[in-house]
């Protein structure tokens, strides 16, 4: 294998040593790593910036900038588009990173929100008073959160279409008063009221 000298340290080091930088002659940086790493660092530092320290990581694994561990491939998904064919974060972090997204997106929520809505029901379903708060609900003319129930409940509000006059009904249905329309003539019924 054929070494190169950097023009920093001006030391002979292998081509591996060099990263890839396809608008010099010989398609190799002009710096060997380590030194194209320092000159970065001391750029960031000159601008007021810093430059978080590289951590080892043995092969097969790689550092998750949220939980700050090191963890093997299988911890990671797999990510075309980046360099190093994994995503940026660990599966937990890059979950709770989109959950976070997608309540700020959908309804203006951040994390100290959500967990005060919760709080201020007690931890529990507005409605049934029994199961864990888990799911927010939202009027879907103006988008207006309601509160915060358990699955069942906010799926049974998603069923009746959120229309008051149907949940009335199907609560006098439920207290034993069935519904019986009256037959006013062939073919027309008056609704109870």
């Amino acid at each position: 294998m054929k070494a190169r000298r950097c023009s920093r340290c001006k030391q002979y080091l292998p081509r591996t040593a060099f990263a890839s930088n396809k608008s010099m002659p010989d398609g190799l940086q002009a710096y060997c790593r380590e030194c194209s790493a320092e000159y970065y660092r001391q750029r960031q530092e000159a601008k007021g910036k810093s430059v978080r320290e590289k951590v080892p990581v043995p092969p097969g694994h790689k550092r998750c900038p949220q939980c700050e561990a090191v963890k093997p491939h299988s911890e990671w998904e797999r990510n075309k588009a980046s360099p190093d064919g994994w995503a940026s974060y660990c599966r937990p972090c890059r979950a709770e990173r989109n959950r976070i997204s997608y309540f700020k997106r959908k309804y203006g929520l951040t994390p100290a929100d959500l967990d005060a809505l919760v709080a201020e029901q007690q931890g529990v379903c507005c409605i049934c008073l029994a199961a864990p708060a888990a799911h927010v609900d939202h009027c879907h003319e103006k988008g207006r959160v309601r509160g915060v129930l358990c699955f069942s409940c906010n799926a049974a509000l998603g069923q009746f279409k959120d229309r008051p006059d149907v949940i009335r009904r199907a609560a006098t249905y439920l207290e034993g008063n069935a519904w019986k329309p009256i037959l006013v003539a062939p073919g027309v019924y008056q609704l109870p009221s």
